[in-house]
C-alpha cells in the first residue's frame, strides 16, 4: 500500500499515463535544424509539457540473483539485481543521466540519480540496501526538464538541464552526504555557474579541471568551456562553436597513437552527424583537428575512447529507427590520425533496440539500450568491429524495440563491482556483477587507473 508521502510523490508521475514515449534527445527543433525527419513532434511537445514519461510499477522483492535467465522479472545474464528504488521513493519526476561517487575518505559509494525535477543522492554501499538521502532541486524558480545530466570532480557533483530557463550548472558539494542526519532531505545547491541558460549535456576532463558543457544556447551549441578546478568558484574559459551543436563529448590529455598531439588536450564530440576532434589546450583558441562522418548517419549521439585511446566506440541514436537495422548498431572509428579517419566498422546486435550511453572500460563497453536495458559487450576485434555480448541485464522486460522508455545510462565505474543504471520508468537498479571475467575486471586497482585514464 501507497504511503501518504509515496501518494504524494507520485502524482506527476501517475497523471502520466500515455502509451508512447518521449524523444529523449533528438528534438524537433534538431531535426529541423539538421533536415531530418522527427517521428512525433506532437508528442514530444506533450512529453516536454509533462516533463516525463509514464510509471512503471514494479514490486521489489528484496535483492534477486540471476537464475536461469531471470534476476525476479528482468532478464539477465552475468548480472544480478541488488538494489533498486522506484521514482515516487526518488521524490518523482521521470528518470534521467545519473552518475556516482566513491568517498575515498570513507569509502562508501553513492548513487547520483538524475530525473526531471531534480537529482537523488543515494548511498549504494551496501548495494542490497540502498538509502535515499536526499534531493537536488533544481535552482528557485527553475521548471522541470526531462533532461538532466551530472558529473563529478573533486568531491563536487555538476548538474545541467536542457530546454529550462535559469538552470546554469549547478554545484554540489558531495562530502555533505556523509553526515546526513534523518533522511531524506531537500538539498540546496553550493554555488552556481550562470552563463548560459541550460545545456544537454556536461563532460568533465579531471586531469586538467574543465568542464565542457555541450549543447546549450551558447558556443552554438558547441563546446562551452568551465574551469572548475576550484568547484564552487567555477570560472568561464572559452568556446568551440565551429562545427555547432554538440551532444556529447569526452575530454583527455592525450596519449593515443597520432603522436602529433600526444600531452595535448583532445575533445573527440558526437555532433550529430559526426564525429569531431578539437585541440582544446587554448581554451581562448581551439582547434577543429578533424570531423569524421560515415554513411547511413541517423544522429551522432555517444561515444567513449578505448584505453589506448585509437579507436572510438559510439552510438547513433536514430539509425535502429530511420534506416531500418535489425538490431541496436555500434560504430568503431579507427583514429589512427586524429585528422583522417577511414569509414567506421560496425557491430549489429541480435536484439533491436536503440543505443544511448556507453562507456569503455578495458576490453569492454558497457551500454544503456534502452528497451533492451544493460548491455555489456566485450571488444574482440576493433579493426573488424568484431564484438561479442557477454553480459546483460535488462530494465525493460515488457518488450524490446525501437521505443525510448527504459535505461537512460550505466555508471560502471565503481570498483567493488556494482553497476548502476538510471531507468526513465522504474528509477534507479543497483546491480551487482557475476560474470567472472567481469568480476575480474571491475574489482581490481588496475580498473581504476584506466578508468582514470579514460575519464581524463
Amino acid at each position: 500500500m501507497m504511503t501518504s508521502r509515496t501518494w504524494r510523490n507520485s502524482v506527476l508521475v501517475f497523471i502520466l499515463l500515455l502509451p508512447l514515449v518521449a524523444w529523449a534527445c533528438f528534438t524537433s527543433q534538431r531535426a529541423a535544424e539538421l533536415g531530418k525527419l522527427h517521428p512525433d513532434i506532437d508528442f514530444e511537445s506533450l512529453a516536454h509539457h509533462m516533463h516525463g514519461q509514464e510509471l512503471v510499477e514494479y514490486k521489489f522483492p528484496g535483492p534477486m540473483g540471476c537464475v536461469n535467465g531471470m534476476s525476479d522479472i528482468f532478464p539477465c545474464d552475468g548480472v544480478e539485481l541488488a538494489g533498486w528504488l522506484e521514482l515516487p521513493e526518488l521524490d518523482g519526476g521521470s528518470g534521467a543521466d545519473s552518475w556516482g561517487w566513491k568517498d575515498e575518505g570513507t569509502g562508501r559509494y553513492f548513487a547520483l540519480m538524475g530525473r526531471s525535477n531534480g537529482v537523488a543522492f543515494v548511498e549504494v554501499t551496501d548495494p542490497d540496501q540502498p538509502v535515499y538521502l536526499g534531493n537536488l532541486p533544481r535552482p528557485p524558480g527553475v521548471s522541470a526538464s526531462v533532461w538532466t545530466d551530472i558529473k563529478t570532480y573533486r568531491n563536487h557533483a555538476f548538474v545541467v538541464g536542457d530546454q529550462i530557463i535559469g538552470q546554469g550548472i549547478q554545484v554540489f558539494d558531495l562530502t555533505r552526504l556523509r553526515n546526513v542526519q534523518n533522511p531524506p532531505v531537500t538539498f540546496t545547491m553550493d554555488a552556481q555557474y550562470t552563463n548560459f541558460n541550460s545545456a544537454h549535456n556536461i563532460s568533465i576532463n579531471e586531469e586538467t579541471g574543465f568542464a565542457y558543457a555541450t549543447g546549450g544556447e551558447t558556443c552554438a551549441g558547441g563546446l562551452h568551456m568551465v574551469d572548475i578546478r576550484q568547484p564552487t568558484k567555477p570560472v568561464f574559459a572559452g568556446c568551440f562553436s565551429d562545427d555547432g551543436y554538440t551532444h556529447d563529448v569526452q575530454c583527455v590529455i592525450y596519449r593515443g597513437p597520432d603522436s602529433r598531439y600526444q600531452g595535448r588536450e583532445i575533445c573527440f564530440a558526437s555532433n550529430e552527424d559526426s564525429v569531431t576532434v578539437v585541440d582544446v589546450s587554448n581554451k581562448s583558441d581551439p582547434v577543429m583537428l578533424g570531423r569524421h562522418t560515415y554513411n547511413q548517419t541517423g544522429y551522432t549521439h555517444q561515444g567513449w575512447l578505448t584505453e589506448d585511446q585509437r579507436y572510438f566506440v559510439t552510438d547513433d541514436e536514430l539509425d535502429e529507427n530511420s534506416l531500418g537495422f535489425t538490431g541496436t548498431r555500434t560504430l568503431v572509428f579507427d583514429l589512427l590520425t586524429l585528422d583522417d579517419a577511414p569509414e567506421p566498422e560496425d557491430y549489429i546486435a541480435e536484439g533491436q533496440a536503440i543505443d544511448h550511453n556507453q562507456y569503455v572500460i578495458g576490453n569492454y563497453t558497457f551500454q544503456a539500450n534502452y528497451k533492451r536495458g544493460l548491455r555489456i559487450l566485450r571488444l574482440d576485434d576493433l579493426d573488424q568491429a568484431d564484438l561479442t555480448e557477454v553480459a546483460y541485464f535488462d530494465t525493460f522486460p515488457a518488450a524490446d524495440g525501437l521505443g525510448f522508455s527504459g535505461a537512460w545510462n550505466v555508471y560502471p565505474f565503481f570498483d567493488n563491482g556494482t553497476l548502476l543504471v538510471s531507468d526513465i520508468n522504474r528509477g534507479l537498479f543497483v546491480l551487482r556483477v557475476t560474470e567472472p571475467e567481469l568480476v575480474q575486471l571491475l574489482v581490481q586497482d588496475l580498473f581504476r587507473d584506466g578508468f582514470e585514464q579514460a575519464a581524463k
